[in-house]
């Protein structure tokens, strides 16, 4: 099994792989990344499988190219962290400008909306995106293939190919959502961002991007305790399953509530979740066990949520199928490889 160090990206192994451990973790993060954040929460439904290929070229490419720059650059979690909010911000302002664009027709309500962003769903997107896009899909990918977790995937020619295949992803994902869909299929006023708001975003994903580069590694680890990997999991499973939820803010579903109101709470819970988890690992009793704990954790509240949301969203029976039998099985894979992470005592 890996060490906490060679999970920072301090540990390069030299070792002789076979053909799938060389291209298996990159085909695993590239399917894991739309697979987690879209499929099993529900956003991807039977009825639109065929979504899953430009998610696979713009999530999967993004989070595999995330994952290879922390490692080249020898970081840790909370630099592959602001690099998941640098590709959130692209996402939300630069390619489908879902938190910029009125999401009334989509939305009840045009909830939070001031001087043209809505910045309660602009929120929940931001820290949804980070860690359901990037953060658990990697280190799950890292977890199933341990001897190259600290190693690089990509080759320079890689690294290229990956990027644009990540720019034509963003370009399939930008002309489907701002020119097609929301045209064709929700019947939404066209929509042109402010020039001024795209160099913006523009700017602040350069900046997250620096920040991100001069961020330190923790020099050491601490004595605190880490409570049981079950523990975790259940942790994590209802902060999971309350920020999934929190996107029923940002489509003004409670719209009694003032938007001023949600956006401090959102802001609370993104602070308090971030401090307990860097608290469990910056110790020394942090181990594979709990980083799994956390992916399952998370998995399984994302797809509790999805449920609500769906009900919500009055689905179509086939796709509340698909939904149950994606989320069984996902659940059903993650128990049975908790055996092998999780010892029977945690």
């Amino acid at each position: 099994m890996p060490t906490a160090e060679s999970l920072d990206g301090l540990h390069v192994p030299s070792v002789s792989t076979s053909r799938w451990q060389r291209r298996g973790p990159i085909v695993t993060l590239l399917l894991l990344a739309p697979i987690i954040s879209e499929l099993l929460y529900g956003a991807i439904r039977v009825s639109t499988l065929f979504v899953l290929i430009p998610e696979i070229l713009t999530w999967g490419c993004g989070a595999l190219l995330i994952r290879e720059t922390v490692r080249r650059w020898k970081k840790g979690w909370k630099t592959m962290l602001l690099l998941g909010i640098a590709i959130a911000v692209a996402e939300e302002w630069v390619i489908q400008q879902t938190s910029i664009a009125p999401l009334v027709g989509l939305a009840a309500n045009a909830y939070g909306r001031v001087w043209g962003v809505n910045w309660v769903y602009f929120l929940w997107a931001v820290g949804y995106e980070s860690v359901w896009v990037v953060m658990l899909p990697v280190t799950l990918t890292e977890l199933l293939f341990p001897e190259r977790s600290g190693a690089l995937w990509l080759r320079t020619r890689g690294f290229v190919i990956a990027s644009v295949a990540f720019l034509f992803g963003a370009f399939m994902a930008w002309y489907g959502w701002t020119q097609r869909a929301r045209l064709k299929i929700f019947h939404m006023p066209p929509y042109s961002p402010p020039p001024l708001y795209v160099v913006g975003a523009l700017l602040v994903i350069g900046l997250l991007i620096l920040a991100a580069y001069v961020l330190p590694l923790p020099r050491t680890k601490t004595s605190a305790g880490v409570p049981s990997a079950w523990i975790v999991t259940l942790i994590v499973t209802l902060l999971a399953w309350v920020w999934a939820n929190f996107v029923l803010f940002g489509f003004g579903d409670f719209p009694r509530v003032p938007y001023q109101a949600t956006l401090g709470a959102g802001l609370v819970w993104c602070i308090l979740t971030f401090v307990l988890v860097r608290r469990w690992a910056s110790s020394r009793g942090w181990s594979d066990a709990h980083r799994f704990a956390v992916v399952l954790g998370g998995v399984l509240g994302c797809s509790i949520a999805g449920f609500v949301n769906f009900k919500l969203g009055g689905a179509l029976s086939i796709d509340w199928i698909g939904l149950a039998v994606f989320d069984a099985a996902a659940i059903a894979w993650l128990l049975v490889l908790r055996r092998r992470f999780i010892p029977a005592t945690s």
